[in-house]
């Protein structure tokens, strides 16, 4: 995997209501408010985290930027400049090869509106246009039906079920194209 040219880096989308940009130090406050929410983090594996916990997971995203030259994103409202989550793909490896991990947390007050699907949706189309050959994968567990309901409705198809990070997740794999 080499570093996405300069040209080419993810560092600020819009859609039709987002703005998906870099992320910067100053979002950690954000990361450290949405990952000590047991609501917002119900389904994720870990559960809660404490604010340490919280920076270690943000600096490692911050390095992966630095790495690879794209990342998850800060997910602003176009409208207001609201940050309402994160999401975006990182680059991750399974005991199948490389893949994009598709990503997204969104503050609970934001669930529902169609914002997941619409950030998704612009993270696909950078990935395919930039990684043709790397899979884009979301994992998500058993349990967090909304997450399924995502992946289907951008087309993403069911490959497996397994145990990830202690929970027993869904396994959805994008179709190549």
């Amino acid at each position: 995997m080499t570093h996405v040219p300069e040209d080419d880096r993810p560092e600020r989308f819009t859609t039709a209501r987002l703005v998906l940009r870099r992320l910067t130090p100053d979002d950690v406050d954000a990361m450290i408010t949405i990952h000590a929410d047991p609501d917002m983090v119900r389904f994720r594996p870990e559960g809660v985290s404490s604010p340490d916990e919280s920076r270690q997971m943000f600096t490692s995203w911050l390095d992966h930027w630095a790495e690879f030259g794209f990342g998850y994103w800060a997910i602003e409202l176009a409208r207001t400049g609201e940050l309402i989550g994160f999401g975006g793909l990182q680059l991750s490896y399974s005991d199948d090869g490389p893949y994009l991990n598709v990503f997204y947390r969104l503050f609970s007050r934001h669930w529902g509106r169609g914002f997941a699907p619409e950030m998704v949706a612009a993270a696909l189309g950078w990935g395919r246009r930039t990684f043709p050959d790397l899979p884009m994968m979301i994992i998500t567990p058993t349990l967090n039906v909304p997450a399924q309901r995502v992946a289907i409705k951008l087309g993403f198809t069911e490959v497996r079920r397994a145990w990830f990070q202690g929970t027993l997740c869904c396994f959805f794999r994008h179709p190549d194209e």
